[in-house]
């Protein structure tokens, strides 16, 4: 049975840059995943993913997404790949809602540029958004796309090409503790570490049995469209990542047009599903109920539709983060879900999750994101 320093189960977003931070720093490390990433089974797919600053959900996300620009930048430089397009972002909705107001509370409490435009303001600036009178948007000049499947791809490379061993299309079957080892277990064999990592995003719950975690699968739909007439209002260079309040509990987002057509995708309204039987046909319906927001808010990107694609949220109770050791066995990490909103964070978040696993300690305060909030020790 072959050891190693740490293994970790799943190579998407967290994973992913996790064995690449090990790798580098010299460490043994073993990653497995039931697919080949980069792929289109899980939550870190979709060629575009918003990063931004002005953090409306809690302002205690800001100094993570700092980091996380820097980590970005430095694998950027390492792989001499472009990770990341900057198109600054907007956050849309009306002025007393979560939405601005969170933006606007992030932005004061880490002195963040940003300005507050009126709905006019919005639109003349960008034209292809058409708010509501009563509405105001928060711009911020730093956000933007990343892009997230070459994201993927370039960690492994670089860590594979710094001494990481990797294991596609062969799931973590099980864990135990054996001796001072971590065994895991998969349909190709066994192996040992010191330590595990559990990344496994929409199918950590099966992998922690005894913890019975509060987690939810949830199905969303991202969709692509064709502008019917080209106004240019979409370019990256003109039109930025956006997030649209319509009502607190409607919220939807968008993209310009990185070539694909344009982006757009409700938040947090999906089905509950399962990893293994999330239904992955996107029906008409679907289609038209995205539509009727295009028509009201960006009608010159209601064109024809050129993809859809499904992914998972997989969410905490309180949509937090979930980074701690297990309440019983401190070899093993468990490793977000992100409740939709953690793929911008995932290169910080692989260099928090190395820090642990080699020191047990991190730079940042993790207390938020502890598991004890919802499982007593056990």
């Amino acid at each position: 049975m072959k050891h190693y320093d740490v293994i970790v189960a799943g190579l998407g977003a967290a994973g992913s840059a996790t064995v690449q931070q090990l790798a580098r720093r010299g460490v043994a490390v073993l990653g497995l995943d039931r697919y080949t990433p980069p792929h289109g089974l899980g939550s870190s797919h979709g060629k575009t993913r918003i990063i931004r600053e002005a953090y409306w959900e809690n302002p205690l996300y800001v100094p993570f997404v700092h980091r996380a620009y820097e980590c970005w930048s430095d694998l950027e430089r390492e792989s001499g790949r472009t990770l990341f397009a900057p198109t600054g972002g907007l956050m849309i909705g009306p002025g007393d809602g979560p939405l601005v107001r969170g933006a606007i509370r992030s932005a004061r409490e880490h002195d963040l540029p940003h300005e507050v435009l009126s709905a006019v303001e919005v639109h003349r600036r960008f034209p292809g958004l058409i708010p509501r009178m009563d509405m105001v948007g928060v711009w911020e000049p730093r956000a933007g796309v990343l892009f997230p499947e070459q994201a993927i791809e370039t960690q492994l490379m670089l860590a594979t090409r710094a001494g990481a061993e990797l294991r596609f299309d062969e799931p973590l079957t099980g864990w135990r503790q054996a001796g001072e080892s971590i065994e895991v277990t998969t349909p190709s064999g066994t192996y040992a570490a010191g330590r595990l990592i559990l990344a496994a995003g929409a199918w950590m719950k099966r992998l922690l049995p005894e913890l019975d975690l509060p987690l939810t699968v949830e199905r969303t739909v991202i969709y692509w469209f064709r502008p019917e007439r080209p106004t240019g209002h979409f370019s990256p260079d003109r039109f930025p990542v956006f997030l649209f309040e319509i009502t607190p509990d409607n919220l939807w987002y968008g993209f310009p047009d990185m070539g694909e057509g344009v982006k757009a995708a409700l938040h947090h309204q999906g089905e509950a599903a399962e990893a293994e039987t999330v239904r992955r046909v996107v029906g008409p319906e679907e289609v038209a109920r995205i539509r009727a927001i295009l028509q009201v808010f960006m009608p010159d990107a209601d064109g024809p539709l050129v993809d859809s694609a499904v992914c998972m949220y997989t969410n905490t109770p309180d949509r937090d983060f979930l980074i701690d050791f297990h309440p019983s066995n401190p070899a093993v990490l468990i490793a977000s879900p992100c409740s939709g909103h953690g793929f911008k964070f995932s290169s910080a978040i692989g260099e928090i999750l190395a820090d642990l696993a080699i020191t047990g300690r991190s730079r940042f305060d993790l207390s938020p994101f502890r598991l004890d909030r919802f499982v007593s020790a056990t």
